[in-house]
């Protein structure tokens, strides 16, 4: 589960068609809530600390539960992105604008909006603490405070932002750099990198590529690159009939992949990229480059390194069919943050918060969690401006499909979805 600062609270770069499975919910208007600096009163049965995907929608399911003055939501972000889109922004198919609106939009009508950051958790006494020394208690708390990016930890960056020629999909400040680097792309390596850390949406470092190399077919441009996918990762994809899939389009598109290969240091004003040979530590290469793409080395938020409520890594410590702490029963977790052992995307938030809807249901009664999640996840692998592999799989890396069809081949109808269907969900019924 693996610095442009913290990306809060799940909401990953693949949307998936859990949603599809639920149906649109009624489209109730869920009105602009005005933001609190602080938290109006030190005590909820519910307190929520992330307003991402995961944090939002359970602040929605929770308001229904015990009510829009009983539930808070910790967030200091004004804006709430659809991540998922950023994959499109970066190859020029969609405007950033289109993936942001005012958080206050989002938070469900009468919940409390707590525009603070988290700064310790203490469910030994229940209660988290905020910035200004100001204590929140809690009968019940949801954690979903997303995954940290940590671009400082290659050398060379986030400064060798300021260079032309390279971006990145997973930051709001960087994506948009993206897609200026590859239209201004002229000739020599195109690089796209995967960390040696865990990541969220584990397609998303490909998907630009093949975004990439499709422009450049159309723009005459392609003979005079060559593409390279720099992955830590010994696969293409975990998931082997998808990585199957994505190998002959890999051929068929003339792709160069190198395995065990992590980005180290970027020197932005050479357009040199870095990196370590993973199967002999310490023995490093240089490419030089006319276009880099960056995905980011990732990590658990800071807040929950070394606290009560982690692992050994630092993330959230759940259990993985109940999403219950595994110490504290009044502790849930969800998204990003945990140490659930599937792929980090939306889908995958909107699947665990039915789970999670019912487990503490059962809690709140004082009755056993009975519902299991199963680890179910989703990436939309794009493979071009009107292409879509749609991968869905389970814990066990076996596919998870919805649709009567082979999934693993590319079809136009999963791009529109991708690209069109699956935003209208995430702001219409998946937040509500």
């Amino acid at each position: 589960m693996s610095a442009i600062g913290v990306v809060s609270s799940c909401s990953c770069l693949c949307p998936g068609v859990w949603l599809l499975k639920s149906g649109m919910q009624k489209m109730s208007s869920f009105g602009l809530h005005t933001a609190a600096r602080c938290a109006a009163k030190d005590y909820y049965e519910v307190l929520v600390v992330g307003g991402g995907a995961g944090g939002i929608a359970m602040s929605a399911r929770m308001k229904r539960k015990v009510g829009a003055g009983n539930v808070a939501v910790v967030e200091p972000s004004k804006t709430h992105y659809y991540q998922p889109l950023w994959t499109l922004v970066g190859g020029g198919a969609k405007q950033l604008a289109a993936s942001a609106r005012p958080t206050g939009s989002v938070m469900p009508k009468g919940v409390e909006w707590i525009k603070s950051r988290v700064t310790a958790l203490d469910p030994d006494k229940n209660c988290v603490w905020l910035e200004n020394d100001i204590k929140v208690s809690y009968k019940y708390l949801i954690i979903a405070l997303g995954i940290s990016l940590h671009y400082e930890k290659i050398k060379g960056l986030p400064e060798g932002f300021d260079h032309p020629k390279i971006g990145s999909n997973y930051s709001v400040h960087t994506v948009e750099k993206t897609w200026k680097a590859v239209q201004d792309f002229k000739e020599g390596n195109a690089i796209f990198t995967f960390p040696n850390t865990p990541v969220k949406c584990a397609g998303a470092p490909q998907k630009i590529m093949y975004l990439s190399d499709a422009y450049w077919r159309k723009t005459g441009k392609r003979s005079k690159a060559n593409i390279m996918f720099n992955t830590s990762l010994g696969a293409i994809f975990a998931v082997k009939k998808y990585a199957d899939a994505l190998l002959e389009i890999i051929k068929e598109r003339n792709i160069a992949v190198n395995y065990k290969r992590n980005l180290v240091e970027v020197r932005a004003d050479r357009q040199e990229a870095v990196f370590e040979n993973l199967d002999k530590p310490g023995e490093t290469e240089v490419h030089q480059y006319g276009m880099l793409h960056v995905t980011p080395p990732m990590g658990p938020p800071a807040v929950l390194i070394n606290s009560p409520v982690a692992d050994a890594s630092g993330w959230v410590d759940v259990d993985k069919e109940t999403l219950q702490h595994k110490k504290y029963p009044n502790v849930f977790g969800i998204g990003d943050c945990t140490n659930l052992p599937t792929s980090k995307t939306a889908a995958a938030v909107a699947a665990q918060s039915g789970v999670l809807d019912k487990t503490i249901s059962l809690v709140m009664k004082n009755q056993l969690p009975a519902k299991k999640y199963d680890g179910y996840t989703s990436c939309p692998l794009v493979t071009g401006y009107n292409k879509v592999i749609l991968a869905e799989f389970d814990y066990n890396a076996q596919p998870l499909e919805t649709f009567p069809i082979d999934q693993s081949k590319e079809r136009v109808t999963m791009y529109h979805m991708k690209a069109d269907m699956m935003p209208l969900l995430y702001w219409n019924a998946l937040l509500k």
